[in-house]
């Protein structure tokens, strides 16, 4: 039996696309080289939550917190669990016209891993040198595990690299317990190869713009900020930019030293480092407290201002939910990539 294909319009850009009621609306914006905005593909982050003004749709499970059943109840979706049963108009004020790079499986081997801190790997992955992988700062890659489960992380390699020498950092957090993460931290070996598909993601720098902007990172969430960060610089990007960077511990910070220095060659860079539980042998001396708050505390207004915001999902949505409503940041000006773990990424 053929699958239905029904017409997924988006305003107001008034971009469309065709998808079937037997993928996500998600799956065929993609397949469509259209930019929805998205982050984890797992019904658990709210990345790619939008209005449905007409169409019917149904959903797969998902978290209450991406998409809480007052939000279901409101008319609104998450694209990547909704499926559709008929045409469909979806309001997004973040579909990119950009035109997307194409997704593709690869071999990657490990070069080389290095810790970071006491749980967090740097891990180097050599690409196939006969075909330039192309990606914007930001997005994502997704491991493929043998039995067909996927992890997916940021990358904190800017995509200029690429051209001279292919290859990608992550910095992959521990969860104990965790399948691959375990891996990572116990038997992961130089020059072991791993499948790979990519790029994935809308957390992307909006070149078209001039505003002002506010990065906010906790914890590992540094990672596609660090690539943003080598980008701007790259491309002699001057906009004002506050990196307000997270973390339990200084050493949750674990490329502080690298980022003090990128500051001293970007005159555009503001760094606030922020510690949440310090505890005293640390001696830290600087901001302490939740990250999301630091920002509050520094800005009464952001109606002006952009800002890009990737870590654990309940700083993504604090600062969300409290710059829009206490400090006048448009919605289609929060960018975000919420690190979601089930046990494992």
């Amino acid at each position: 039996m053929t699958a239905s294909a029904f017409q997924i319009t988006v305003q107001p850009s008034g971009r469309s696309f065709a998808a079937t009621d037997s993928e996500t609306i998600l799956a065929a914006a993609i397949t469509a080289g259209v930019g929805l905005p998205y982050g984890c593909k797992d019904g658990a982050c709210g990345s790619c939550k939008c209005k449905k003004l007409s169409g019917d749709v149904t959903h797969d499970t998902h978290s209450d917190k991406a998409l809480t059943p007052q939000e279901l109840a409101d008319g609104f979706v998450l694209t990547c669990r909704a499926t559709a049963h008929s045409d469909v108009v979806l309001e997004s004020r973040q579909v990119t016209d950009t035109t997307t790079f194409p997704i593709k499986k690869m071999p990657v081997r490990v070069g080389s891993f290095d810790k970071l801190s006491h749980d967090v790997m740097r891990v180097q992955l050599q690409l196939p040198a006969n075909n330039v992988f192309k990606y914007f700062a930001g997005q994502f890659i997704e491991f493929i595990l043998r039995d067909g489960s996927r992890r997916a992380y940021s990358i904190a390699t800017a995509p200029h690299v690429q051209e001279s020498a292919p290859g990608i950092e992550l910095h992959i957090r521990h969860m104990p317990g965790g399948l691959f993460t375990d891996h990572v931290f116990g038997t992961l070996k130089e020059k072991e190869i791993l499948r790979a598909e990519g790029p994935f993601g809308s957390f992307f720098l909006r070149e078209d713009s001039e505003k002002p902007m506010v990065f906010l990172a906790s914890g590992t969430g540094f990672a596609p900020i660090k690539a943003l960060l080598a980008h701007m610089q790259h491309q002699g990007i001057t906009r004002p930019v506050s990196l307000y960077w997270g973390g339990r511990r200084p050493e949750d910070l674990y490329e502080d030293a690298w980022v003090q220095a990128l500051a001293t060659t970007m005159p555009n860079l503001r760094y606030v480092p922020v510690i949440s539980d310090a505890l005293p042998e640390d001696n830290w001396t600087g901001r302490s407290g939740y990250v999301h708050q630091a920002v509050l505390d520094d800005f009464a207004d952001l109606s002006g201002h952009e800002v890009y915001a990737c870590g654990a999902p309940i700083v993504v949505d604090s600062a969300r939910t409290s710059y829009t409503s206490q400090r006048s940041l448009p919605e289609e000006a929060f960018f975000a990539d919420a690190f979601t773990s089930a046990a494992d990424q």
